[in-house]
């Protein structure tokens, strides 16, 4: 029998399910549809926040924590799974913030290493990108991952450890006199004595029948990609909230939307032509590459992005791990060992106050 259920396969749930299988729990992962299918399959990957002076320092802290211990994640992942998430450090060209001041103070207070770029050094840095712009940022260190190759790796290596149930779908959370008693499924109800929601932008359904839920709804994005050749884009760029991201293999991912429109993730051909126009007019050699795909995703919204991992107050045994935004993947490691830091009864690897399901977000 599981100590241990994880009510969600994205990132977030196998991740903090590969954290507690190693410290010798038996651990039970539901996923509604099939593993790392839902917005950790969509996303860009992008081992940062977009602007990442932006966020509250809450976030900074995760992310620091993940960045300096996701090149050890994806060499282990690679290894167990024999699936290359591909890991590469390609840098952050930032386009045009207006905020530039800010930026650099951020950098200098958070140590992260950051530069500032007058006109010439831009197109130095990033030839292919075409652009006007005076002044931009670049942040060299920061990686990306290729999300569907991360979460195939994830699976890969999690599957030898835990207990994986697809196509798995939780109705309920069954909890009585004030401790979390089970959970109810499509297929029969399961008894547990801790059950960790990492359900993305379903997370708030599942608690809505408690006092104390998550302020969590889905927000969409859609996303195209193009096929090129290898090495054509060499940078992350980033303006106006929008990214392009080469991938190793000649691809070149462009994101990507923010839709409030529930759970429907119909991509629509007014999205497909603005992120395309978008593509084109920042990298004209596009204009020879052939649009591969165009997909959406549903992440899981939450205020000022601050995701709530810690314990669901007034039920024993009922924890949560959701709410990530557009965040994800780099918050996914440092999320994860919080998380079971606090279910194992560890030392944190950081104050989890910032996190809790009430505390106060802007």
């Amino acid at each position: 029998m599981s100590e241990i259920f994880v009510i969600g396969g994205g990132l977030i749930g196998m991740l903090t399910a590969r954290e507690l299988a190693m410290a010798g729990r038996q651990v039970t992962l539901l996923e509604q549809n099939r593993v790392g299918r839902e917005s950790s399959w969509a996303g860009g990957g992008i081992i940062s926040p977009l602007y990442p002076w932006r966020y509250d320092s809450s976030i900074t802290a995760l992310t620091s924590w993940g960045q300096q211990h996701y090149p050890e994640l994806a060499t282990a992942l690679h290894r167990e799974s024999n699936i290359d998430p591909e890991y590469t450090r390609n840098g952050l060209l930032i386009v045009e913030p207006e905020d530039s001041k800010q930026a650099i103070d951020w950098g200098k207070h958070a140590q992260q290493s950051l530069t500032n770029l007058e006109k010439a050094a831009i197109s130095d840095c990033e030839p292919a990108l075409t652009t006007t712009a005076n002044q931009a940022i670049l942040m060299p260190e920061v990686a990306q991952v290729r999300n569907p190759r991360l979460v195939k790796a994830a699976c890969g290596t999690i599957e030898k450890q835990v207990e994986i149930r697809e196509n798995c779908r939780v109705s309920k959370l069954l909890a009585r006199d004030g401790r979390i008693q089970g959970i109810e499924t499509d297929s029969g109800n399961l008894t547990a004595k801790q059950v960790i929601v990492c359900a993305g932008a379903w997370t708030g359904d599942l608690l809505k029948d408690f006092v104390t839920r998550p302020d969590i709804e889905p927000v969409l994005g859609q996303m195209i990609l193009f096929r090129s050749q290898p090495g054509a884009i060499s940078r992350i760029v980033l303006h106006q909230d929008r990214y392009v991201i080469p991938r190793r293999d000649g691809r070149v991912l462009v994101g990507s939307t923010l839709e409030y429109r529930g759970f429907d993730k119909t991509t629509t051909q007014v999205a497909k032509k603005a992120l395309k126009q978008y593509a084109l007019t920042h990298f004209p050699l596009l204009r020879e590459a052939k649009i591969e795909h165009h997909w959406a995703g549903l992440r899981p919204g939450s205020p000022s992005g601050i995701p709530y991992i810690g314990p669901v107050p007034d039920i024993e045994g009922l924890y949560l791990n959701a709410g990530h935004f557009r965040n994800g993947v780099v918050l996914g490691p440092a999320s994860a060992r919080l998380m079971s830091d606090l279910v194992l009864g560890r030392e944190p690897i950081l104050p989890p106050a910032p996190y809790a399901l009430d505390a106060s977000r802007g």
